[in-house]
C-alpha cells in the first residue's frame, strides 16, 4: 500500500526516530566489522577475498547510508575503506602486510564514536510547489484599458474562473493585500506615467512568498520584450488584440501542471532504514511513494501502483539495480518510466554502464533531502506530461475517442449496479466547417480547444470528458439525472456562444448542439446509450442548432 504525503510535524518527528534507529544500529554494526575484519588473517587466500567482498558490500552500504543520516565523517571513512577492499579485490594481490595494516584501520573505523559525528538537524523538506486546490481559480487582470480589461473578465467568467480587474497599480496592490489570487494577468504598457508592467511584475514576484503564475498582454511583439518576459518569470505571452481562449487555454496549463495528482515513486532497496528516510521525504514534498524491498515483487508492485517514478539501489543481494532496471523495461507498458539508481559508487565508469543497461539517471549517496525531491519531481513531472501526451488527445488533453467509450460502458455498469442515475451527453460544434473555411485551421483548433477547457473549468472532477472525433465531444455524468444534464449543457452552450474568438483581425462567435441520453430510460449496453445521445443531437441539429435535446 503507497503512503501518503505526510504533516510537517509527524515528518520531523519521524526522520528524527530514524536517525536515532540509525545511530543505534551503528553502535551494533561498527564493532561488528571489526570481527569480521580480525577472521582474514586466519582465512586462506580464497576465503580472505570472500570474506574481503563482505567486508566491501557493507562498507559500501555504509558510505552510502551514514552521510544521508547525517554521519558525515563515518560516511567518507567507509568510502575510503570500501575503495581499498575493491582495489585488492580487482587486483586479487592481498599482502600480509597490507591486510594487517587494513585490520587496523577497520578496528580504529570501529571504535569510532557515533557521539563524535553528530547528524544535523532534519532540513524542511522541499515542497514541490503543489497548491490546495479551490472550486474556482481567481485571475487578477492589471491593464489601464477598461473594455479590454472588462471584456477579459467577463470572458474569463464564462469559464467558470473568478476574475477581477484592475485599470491602476494602487488598486491592484490594495486587493493583493487582501487576498492573493491564483494567477496573474499584467499588461506591459501602463498609462497614466505609471511604471513598466514588466518591472511592476518583477518587484511583485520578490515580495511574494511563492511566485505566483503571471501571464503578460502586450502590444509589442519584439524579442527584447519576450526576454524580459521570461526573466521575470512570465508562463505566458500575449499579444493584442489577446485571444482570450488561447490565454485560458495557458491559464488551464499552468494550473493542471501545479495541481494535479500526487505523484507516484516506488523505492526498491533492500536497505529498510535507508528506503525508509527517502519515503519519508518524498511524502513530505506531496508525493505517494510505496516501498519495495525485494526485487521479485517488482511484478506486482508495478501493476498495482502504477509508479511514475523508480528508485532503484544499484547493489542489491541476488539482483543488481540495473539488472532489475532491464527486466522491467521488458515490459513494454514500463517503458516510459524513468529509472534513478540510488548508489554510493562513485565510479564514473560503473555509473556510466549502468546507465547504458536501462537508467534514466543517477545520483550518488549520500544525497540531501532538496537534491531528492528536486531530482524526484522533474523526472516524475515529465514523465506525466509525457504520458498524458501519448494517452489523450494532442489538442484539447481530452481522452480519446476509444477511451471515453470505454469510460460510458464503465459508468453503465456502475448505475446498474448502485441504482443511480448516470447521463451523457454528445456535443457538436455547430457549422465548424463554416469557421475553418472562413478563418482557417488554426482559428478552428482554437474554437475546439476552447469548448474542451470550457467543458473542464464548468464540469465535475468525477465527470469524464472525451474528443468523439473532429468537433464532436462526449461527456459522462455520473449520479447525474436527465433534467441535471440538461441544466447544465445548457449553462455551457450559453457560455459557449458569449466566448469571442480572434482570427485575421477579424473576431467571431460559434454556438453548439448537444443531445442527452440518460440511464433513468433503461439501457442494456453502452451502444444503446451512445446510439440514443446521438438521436438526440440529429434532433437538435436539425431543429436549428444552438440546443440541447
Amino acid at each position: 500500500m503507497a503512503e501518503r504525503p505526510a504533516p510537517t510535524s509527524e515528518l520531523q518527528h519521524q526522520l528524527q526516530l530514524l536517525s536515532e534507529k540509525f545511530a543505534a544500529r551503528l553502535t551494533q554494526e561498527l564493532p561488528e566489522l571489526a570481527s569480521k575484519a580480525q577472521l582474514l588473517l586466519a582465512a586462506d587466500s580464497e576465503t580472505q577475498l570472500q570474506q574481503l567482498r563482505s567486508l566491501r558490500d557493507q562498507l559500501h552500504k555504509l558510505a552510502g547510508a551514514a552521510g544521508t543520516f547525517g554521519f558525515a565523517s563515518i560516511g567518507q571513512r567507509a568510502r575510503d575503506l570500501e575503495q581499498q577492499a575493491t582495489h585488492w579485490l580487482e587486483s586479487q594481490r592481498l599482502k600480509d602486510q597490507d591486510l594487517q595494516a587494513f585490520i587496523d584501520q577497520l578496528q580504529q573505523f570501529a571504535a569510532q564514536s557515533v557521539q563524535n559525528d553528530t547528524a544535523p538537524s532534519n532540513p524542511a523538506p522541499l515542497r514541490s510547489g503543489l497548491k490546495a486546490e479551490t472550486d474556482t481559480h481567481c485571475i487578477y487582470i492589471l491593464e489601464d484599458e477598461i473594455s479590454v480589461g472588462e471584456n477579459m473578465r467577463l470572458t474569463l467568467g464564462n469559464f467558470g474562473y473568478h476574475a477581477e480587474h484592475f485599470s491602476r497599480i494602487a488598486d491592484f496592490d490594495a486587493a493583493l493585500q487582501r487576498r492573493l489570487p491564483d494567477a496573474l494577468i499584467i499588461d506591459v504598457n501602463l498609462g497614466d506615467n505609471e511604471q513598466n508592467g514588466l518591472v511592476y511584475a518583477a518587484a511583485l514576484q520578490q515580495r511574494l512568498e511563492q511566485p505566483l503564475p503571471l501571464l503578460v498582454i502586450t502590444t509589442k511583439d519584439d524579442f527584447a520584450t519576450r526576454l524580459e518576459a521570461v526573466r521575470v518569470g512570465a508562463m505566458g505571452y500575449f499579444t493584442k488584440p489577446v485571444d482570450i481562449p488561447q490565454l485560458e487555454n495557458r491559464l488551464e496549463r499552468c494550473f493542471t501542471q501545479q495541481q494535479g495528482e500526487p505523484y507516484r515513486v516506488l523505492i526498491v532497496d533492500d536497505d529498510h532504514d535507508l528506503a525508509s528516510r527517502y519515503s519519508l521525504i518524498l511524502r513530505g514534498a506531496n508525493m505517494l511513494v510505496e516501498v519495495l524491498e525485494s526485487p521479485a515483487g517488482i511484478f506486482a508492485a508495478m501493476s498495482r501502483f502504477n509508479p511514475e517514478v523508480v528508485l532503484l539501489d544499484v547493489n542489491m543481494p541476488g539482483c543488481t539495480g540495473p539488472e532489475l532496471a532491464q527486466i522491467i523495461r521488458f515490459n513494454d507498458d514500463w517503458l516510459r518510466v524513468p529509472i534513478i539508481y540510488l548508489s554510493a559508487e562513485t565510479n564514473i565508469n560503473r555509473q556510466m554502464n549502468a546507465l547504458i543497461k536501462a537508467g534514466d539517471d543517477f545520483v550518488s549517496k549520500p544525497i540531501s533531502d532538496n537534491a531528492l525531491v528536486t531530482t524526484v519531481f522533474s523526472r516524475a513531472q515529465r514523465a506525466r506530461l509525457l504520458s498524458i501526451a501519448l494517452s489523450r488527445d494532442s489538442l484539447t488533453g481530452l481522452l480519446k475517442h476509444a477511451d471515453i467509450k470505454e469510460q460510458v460502458g464503465i459508468e453503465l455498469e456502475r448505475a446498474q449496479r448502485s441504482g443511480k442515475p448516470a447521463s451523457l451527453a454528445m456535443l457538436d460544434i455547430d457549422l465548424f466547417k463554416k469557421v475553418n473555411d472562413s478563418y482557417g485551421h488554426v482559428a478552428g483548433d482554437n474554437v475546439i480547444r476552447a469548448l474542451a477547457n470550457l467543458l473542464r473549468q464548468r464540469l465535475r472532477r468525477v465527470d469524464s470528458l472525451g474528443r468523439y472525433g473532429g468537433e464532436e465531444f462526449l461527456v459522462v455524468l455520473p449520479d447525474c439525472t436527465a433534467e441535471q444534464a440538461m441544466r447544465v449543457l445548457d449553462e455551457i452552450r450559453q457560455r459557449f456562444a458569449e466566448l469571442h474568438f480572434i482570427a485575421g483581425g477579424s473576431e467571431f462567435s460559434v454556438t453548439l448542439s448537444a443531445g442527452i441520453a440518460s440511464t433513468e430510460h433503461g439501457a442494456q449496453d453502452a451502444g444503446e446509450l451512445l446510439d440514443r445521445a446521438d438521436r438526440a443531437l440529429y434532433v437538435a441539429k436539425h431543429g436549428g442548432r444552438n440546443q440541447v435535446r
